[in-house]
């Protein structure tokens, strides 16, 4: 049985050995065709990490042939597949300034600007990477507006700005919740001026007369008045403009409430 055990762990280094000595050949064969065919293979059986690796050491000796576009779009893709989306942008970057007048360029420069969206975070995290995603996609819509791609990269736009409204609204959200209620209707409105297509308007608008209603309660005696009118003057936007909302009537127990404490406050001061 021990013996049966070492032949058959001595039997997979050895297979694991010379599959490894095998890519190393390919790698230093000085032997270009020879190499580009195998790193074609690779490409075409899915081994993306060995294909861009070849890929690699071809380049400088397949500059300005008549196959050096062809492998350099593999080039490209070997990385995009593998997912490492960093690279891949890098060289799809390059494919375009490297051939601008290519049926592929336009192409690449899409790509260009999936790989920045595929980089994107979840929205908890830095957006950076997500507005330079939106401003790519912007610019390959803008110059290439007959494109087959333009209905994905409106979509990928979409996305992204979902996302960071996404975040924006859990920022003012948070304001609201820890009692910062001034700093919470300044950044409702501005999602509101910010996003004004979006589907969650009336919501920011609740939000708005909420903590206008809060920030009223908190406040010195001589401001309140005047802050629970600010949410009653919230209430009346959020009918003129979603008159059929599905927030109306919690909307209304706010204001219901705010119109009770005007009153005596002004009774108070008779």
């Amino acid at each position: 049985m021990r013996k049966f055990s070492f032949l058959f762990i001595t039997s997979i280094i050895l297979v694991m050995g010379s599959c490894k000595s095998t890519h190393e050949k390919v790698l230093n064969s000085k032997d270009v065709n020879f190499k580009l065919a195998k790193a074609n293979e690779y490409y075409d059986q899915k081994k993306y990490y060995k294909a861009s690796e070849v890929y690699e050491t071809l380049l400088p000796a397949f500059r300005g042939t008549k196959n050096y576009e062809e492998l350099y779009y593999r080039y490209c893709y070997a990385f995009y597949y593998q997912e490492d989306y960093l690279s891949a942008s890098y060289q799809f970057k390059n494919f375009v300034e490297n051939f601008p007048k290519s049926p592929r360029a336009d192409e690449c420069e899409f790509m260009y600007a999936t790989c920045l969206y595929k980089m994107s975070p979840k929205f908890a995290l830095d957006q950076s990477n997500t507005y330079k995603a939106m401003e790519a996609l912007q610019t390959y819509i803008n110059s290439h507006p007959g494109s087959k791609n333009l209905t994905e990269a409106n979509n990928y736009i979409e996305i992204c700005r979902a996302k960071i409204e996404t975040k924006d609204a859990n920022a003012a959200k948070l304001y609201y919740d820890v009692g910062s209620f001034n700093s919470a209707t300044v950044a409702y409105k501005s999602l509101i001026q910010t996003y004004p297509e979006s589907k969650n308007l009336d919501l920011y608008q609740l939000m708005i007369i909420k903590a206008f209603y809060q920030y009223a309660k908190s406040s010195v005696h001589e401001k309140q008045e005047e802050r629970y009118a600010a949410s009653i003057d919230a209430y009346t936007q959020l009918k003129e403009y979603s008159p059929s909302s599905a927030h109306l009537k919690e909307a209304e127990k706010y204001v219901s409430s705010a119109k009770n404490s005007i009153n005596q406050l002004r009774n108070e001061h008779k």
